[in-house]
């Protein structure tokens, strides 16, 4: 049997009357890829930012490689060979590839002059090296966040750390940068390099991992071996019992007259000649490879970027769009792929975030913001949606990705948007809380509003669309149907071109 190279021994951590963690134990082998599941609020990340020394622990021991170890600060956490690579980014956006990727660590001259040119030499040969070509001196505000994550992931392998923590990583990336990637983590553990894997796509758990450790609710549930268990079993163990199905069952086709028509959009540069049209009652899934078009047609008809040329046809009337605030009144909402830099302002409270999209209606007959409305509605959604919060006075930055997701929807449903567009609203979100979000899907369409939804996962796009619209380099490739007998491959060679 392989040593531990890592042991964490009771660690319980409580922020605020939160118990975040609970005596929670996780012992990780040299070499190993090992899974840590569990549905948003569980406890990894904060079980991670724990080992990174980001938190401290109220109790509990921290042991690598035999030797008691308590880190105060990631600084200390990377020189114990330690590196992370975190659900949402931390990259500096004002600064280079490069300075990003030695952040910290500067290579200087004794006299301390910084040697940029050999910095820059170092990270093109890394990034050649895992077979990601990147402009050393290309700024990160620049880049897709598939881009940003390669930048992360290769952050932490240029440290040389000795166990490495990658919490999804694999969200935003298409899938031959997911390929590569596995390719990547193969080629480590050969090394004898230990990876956590944090991810909610568990068929990805049976692609890379060995073993595999749930957490719920702040609490150790079991450690498995991986080719000892299924998805089903993996499932019940995270959310507590089992489910029937992974989506809901829906029957297709069955939507009403057209809600929203798009003709001839072109955006500078690169959307070429968009039409498309959406239903009362319908979902359309647009598919595409990351970088097709589809989040920039999101944008557009959110009135986010600027177009060159186009027509709108809102309920039979043209319009223009050409501001946010003007989709916003035509009661059309977007929850974006960047949910933390575009969707939530996460310095706010749960319940600032919920009715910053329709404050009259939190108004009393006076014309003043009720602080009564305003909890009422936000109470509401809490539990309509499940959102695991301490209080709606809870600041958002301090809430799990999913529950992050769930106050972008709430935001919009409490703006009651009758176009609804989801820019893969399931990323980064347990099996749980995704069926949830499912629901609340189908609960739209049903009551005659429209979705549109942007998903990477085809059978999350097979599931749930009425129709599926594919996108290739900034036009539409097909639309079809969802009929009996349409295949993931078929989709597949209209995203490919």
């Amino acid at each position: 049997m392989q040593e531990n190279i890592l042991s964490m021994k009771g660690i319980t951590k409580t922020f605020g009357s939160t118990l975040a963690l609970d005596h929670v134990d996780l012992e990780v082998r040299k070499g190993e890829v090992h899974a840590l599941l569990g549905e948003n609020g569980a406890g990894k990340s904060t079980l991670m930012k724990i080992l990174s020394g980001v938190h401290q622990p109220d109790e509990g021991e921290i042991v690598i490689d035999n030797q008691k170890v308590s880190f105060r600060n990631t600084r200390e956490s990377a020189q114990g060979g330690v590196g992370l690579v975190f659900q949402e980014l931390n990259l500096v956006p004002s600064l280079t590839t490069t300075e990003n990727a030695f952040l910290g660590r500067l290579k200087t001259t004794r006299s301390g002059r910084v040697l940029w040119k050999e910095m820059r030499e170092e990270f093109t040969a890394f990034m050649r090296s895992i077979d990601f070509a990147m402009d050393p001196n290309r700024l990160v505000s620049d880049l897709s966040i598939a881009e940003k994550q390669m930048i992360e992931i290769a952050r932490a392998l240029m440290l040389e750390s000795r166990i490495i923590v990658l919490d999804e990583p694999t969200a935003p990336l298409t899938t031959e940068e997911i390929r590569k990637l596995f390719d990547i983590i193969r080629n480590l553990k050969e090394k004898g390099i230990t990876i956590i894997y944090i991810s909610h796509r568990l068929e990805e758990v049976f692609q890379i991992c060995d073993r595999a450790t749930v957490l719920r609710d702040g609490h150790y549930i079991c450690t498995l071996n991986v080719q000892e268990t299924n998805k089903s079993e993996l499932i019940e163990k995270m959310v507590g019992r089992s489910m029937e199905g992974e989506f809901p069952k829906r029957s297709f086709g069955a939507y009403g007259e057209e809600l929203l028509e798009v003709k001839h959009l072109f955006t500078p540069g690169f959307l070429r000649d968009i039409n498309l049209t959406l239903h009362k009652g319908e979902i359309l899934g647009l598919a595409g490879l990351v970088g097709s078009g589809r989040s920039e047609i999101a944008r557009a008809i959110f009135g986010a970027d600027r177009i060159e040329k186009g027509e709108f046809i809102v309920n039979g009337k043209k319009v223009a769009i050409h501001s946010t605030m003007a989709a916003k009144a035509l009661s059309i909402g977007l929850v974006p792929e960047d949910r933390k830099d575009e969707g939530l302002s996460t310095q706010f409270s749960v319940l600032k975030n919920i009715t910053i999209t329709n404050l009259s209606r939190a108004c009393n007959r006076l014309g003043f913001i009720s602080r009564a409305k305003e909890n009422e509605a936000a109470e509401g959604f809490v539990r309509e949606l499940k959102i695991k919060t301490p209080s709606v006075n809870q600041r958002v930055e301090q809430l799990s990705g999913g529950n992050q997701q769930k106050v972008v929807l709430a935001k919009w449903l409490y703006n009651d948007a009758d176009i609804l567009i989801l820019d893969e609203p399931t990323r980064g979100i347990d099996v749980g809380a995704k069926y949830e979000i499912y629901l609340l899907m189908l609960e739209m369409v049903r009551r005659g509003k429209a979705v549109i939804m942007i998903s990477s996962e085809l059978p999350e796009i097979f599931a749930l669309s009425d129709r599926i619209m594919v996108m290739y380099e900034g036009e539409v490739r097909s639309c079809v149907d969802n009929r009996p007998g349409l295949k993931p491959e078929d989709i597949m060679r209209f995203a490919l071109g």
